[in-house]
């Protein structure tokens, strides 16, 4: 797209160079001339022409809006690691059914893989009226161009209204390249989906502005709407191992070998897949022994933030997170600091976490650490300002000093064990 003038017609005015924000625009003989470079496309020099003479050449003016009644139906793209699906993936299926029951539309989901027809069931007891398996020995692990191509396919063929998939980093990756195909938008990092009323559509809810805000945003006129969730962050609803389901086995076919050269390979699913680009081949998958720290499906979190005081102040913590059987969880200012790792970190930089107690202690409560938590169950905050913020949102609180309650509770917790 350009910013174009039709100089005959051009009075010669001025006003469009007063009102452009980005000095794209100049004099030149008493015609308005424009800086290609500079010129943001932002219309603003369109709508202050007196006598039109200014138009934005290829713009979405000239393309044909698209037809939103050809889109229907929710879908969820599960995630799987090694044929077992994420809990992300489980917990997208009962938030799709709450927002696919609004809409009085099905709900789908797509897994990718290599023998997971298994999984199908699994994806029906949590909610998921219909299935669609894809397999191939080359999509057993993930890999952007062969996952890209192939959802890209599925969508165009089956035309879903709403696309939900977990903030995972394979989901991060993936879910941009398909938006971009499909020429439709994607919002990232979604607290919470749900369906207005009147018009119908997606109301998509994140952080903004560093966590200072949460905005709603809308998909009106692409489809389909597509959203990415952190792990943690929505309800997995009780499955339902009597409920029926309609299952799509569909097969992919990638070819048997891939070279690290560009290389064709047919991707044949029924007549709606066309050759796809693959360019990478996985050689091997190394897997690091390290410490576990699964915040995402703990039951019981005790995190620590600045009120600690120092490195060895976690010392309290983990005591406490021991005789609980919890994990340890930080704020960001402590893992910046390197007082602890950054696996521990809650927030939104950080992992979302619903456990059922979340014990902030030292934690002053800041809207982004809280965009981390806010699926706890209960919340216990113990910190020395009682004006901090945490004591706006916790279930219990105490004010005092953590060095001294955190062995306490500790202590007690041992004698009732």
């Amino acid at each position: 797209m350009m910013l174009k003038i039709i100089a005959e017609e051009c009075i010669g005015c001025g006003v469009c160079v007063e009102k452009c924000p980005f000095d794209a625009l100049v004099m030149e003989d008493d015609i308005a001339v424009v800086d290609q470079d500079k010129c943001t496309l932002c219309g603003i020099c369109v709508d202050a022409c007196p006598v039109d003479v200014i138009e934005i050449e290829g713009g979405s003016d000239n393309k044909p809006a698209m037809d939103l009644s050809e889109y229907s139906g929710v879908w969820v793209l599960a995630e799987q690691r090694a044929n077992e699906l994420l809990d992300v993936s489980l917990e997208l299926v009962s938030e799709g059914r709450k927002l696919a029951d609004d809409l009085d539309v099905s709900l789908s989901a797509v897994l990718l893989g290599s023998d997971v027809k298994d999984e199908a069931k699994e994806l029906i007891a949590y909610g998921a009226d219909h299935v669609y398996i894809v397999e191939d020995e080359e999509l057993k692990d993930y890999r952007t161009n062969a996952y890209t191509h192939v959802i890209e396919e599925l969508i165009e063929e089956y035309k879903p209204e709403i696309v939900l998939l977990g903030a995972t980093h394979n989901g991060r990756d993936l879910g941009p390249r398909i938006s971009s195909r499909v020429n439709t938008g994607l919002t990232a990092d979604c607290t919470q989906l749900a369906i207005d009323d009147e018009k119908g559509i997606l109301l998509q809810t994140r952080p903004a502005f560093g966590g200072n805000l949460m905005a709603t945003i809308i998909c009106p006129d692409h489809r389909p709407q597509m959203s990415t969730v952190r792990p943690g962050v929505m309800v997995k609803e009780e499955p339902d191992y009597d409920r029926a389901g309609e299952v799509t086995v569909l097969e992919a076919d990638l070819g048997d070998e891939i070279d690290t050269e560009v290389k064709n390979k047919i991707v044949n699913i029924g007549s709606h897949l066309h050759d796809a680009d693959i360019l990478t081949k996985i050689k091997e998958i190394v897997k690091e022994a390290k410490a576990s720290v699964d915040l995402e499906s703990a039951e019981i979190i005790v995190a620590g933030g600045r009120g600690v005081g120092e490195p060895e102040g976690f010392e309290v913590v983990e005591g406490l997170a021991e005789e609980l059987g919890a994990e340890v969880g930080a704020s960001r200012a402590v893992v910046d600091e390197g007082w602890i790792g950054k696996e521990h970190q809650v927030g939104q930089t950080g992992k979302t976490v619903g456990p059922k107690v979340y014990i902030a202690c030292g934690i002053s409560g800041a809207i982004q650490h809280r965009a981390g938590m806010q699926g706890s169950d209960y919340v216990i905050a113990i910190n020395t300002d009682a004006e901090a913020p945490i004591f706006d949102v916790c279930d219990y609180g105490i004010v005092g000093d953590l060095h001294e309650i955190l062995p306490l509770l500790a202590d007690a917790i041992k004698e009732l064990n």
